[in-house]
């Protein structure tokens, strides 16, 4: 029977003279499979947008990962800027630290522009199309990237007594819960948050107004994201007494919320 998730002993993988870490391995391959399933979801409505999916992906995922690293600097700052905090950090991506509210924001921005351009020369639907095509693919690179907190062991939450808890070594607990050993694996939570949406929205998803699908999956990660912050016992900025990422769920959801309201007046 199991007791309780183990904590990966190692986070890297030594090749030779080469150093795979596996944080960022399973960033990569969320990202493989985001572009796959993207780009097989948006040629079943273009078939002739062969490659589109890629040709974005060459910007967006670029721009989303600086996005992401800006936001977690800017809403962790005094991990790279403050006392004791080191500046050249805030460039070590492999060591974690990506947020998806800014992943999305600017990632959303590089993959608008570069299907601008190729809109140009080619009949492609709108690009409220191309984000419904793309969602559920971005819920399951998210999904595989929250593997990466585990190998990292961090971000884990509250004290646990579970056959599902997540055993935490010693030196990875934070100040105040040394003589925990098990705690909430919110890595595991986000993940299954994440692939349910997914399946949900591509089973569920066909027959919706353009843009929908991406609403509801900003609307309705975003609730399930508010709750797992709410267990988080990692060290964060708060503005009045909640940390920074719960704010930003509750904005982010009704935005979400709001928008699926406009869209589907829109098609009525």
């Amino acid at each position: 029977m199991i007791r309780s998730i183990p904590s990966p002993t190692v986070s890297s993988l030594e090749l030779g003279p080469l150093t795979f870490h596996l944080y960022a391995l399973c960033i990569i391959a969320g990202i493989a499979i985001a572009i796959w399933l993207g780009d097989k979801r948006f040629r079943a409505q273009a078939p002739e947008a062969k490659s589109v999916v890629s040709e974005v992906a060459i910007t967006a995922v670029p721009a989303g990962i600086i996005g992401g690293r800006i936001y977690h600097v800017i809403t962790s700052p005094n991990a790279y800027f403050g006392s004791g905090g080191n500046p050249v950090d805030a460039l070590k991506i492999w060591e974690g630290g990506l947020g998806i509210w800014g992943a999305i924001s600017l990632g959303a921005v590089g993959a608008w522009l570069r299907y601008r351009q190729l809109a140009k020369g080619m009949d492609l639907p709108n690009f409220a199309h191309f984000l419904d095509a793309l969602a559920p693919g971005i819920l399951f690179a998210q999904a595989i990237g929250r593997f990466g907190n585990w190998f990292n062991v961090e971000l884990f939450g509250k004290p646990l007594n579970a056959p599902w808890a997540l055993e935490v070594p010693v030196q990875y607990r934070p100040s105040g819960y040394a003589a925990f050993e098990t705690f909430h694996p919110t890595f595991l939570y986000e993940a299954l948050w994440c692939s349910a949406l997914a399946f949900a929205l591509i089973k569920f998803g066909k027959h919706l107004a353009p843009g929908q699908v991406f609403s509801i999956y900003v609307m309705v990660y975003s609730i399930g994201r508010l709750a797992i912050e709410s267990i988080r016992i990692d060290s964060a900025n708060t503005i009045a007494g909640f940390r920074v990422n719960i704010w930003v769920s509750v904005l982010v959801a009704l935005a979400g919320a709001l928008t699926l309201r406009a869209q589907s007046r829109k098609g009525q």
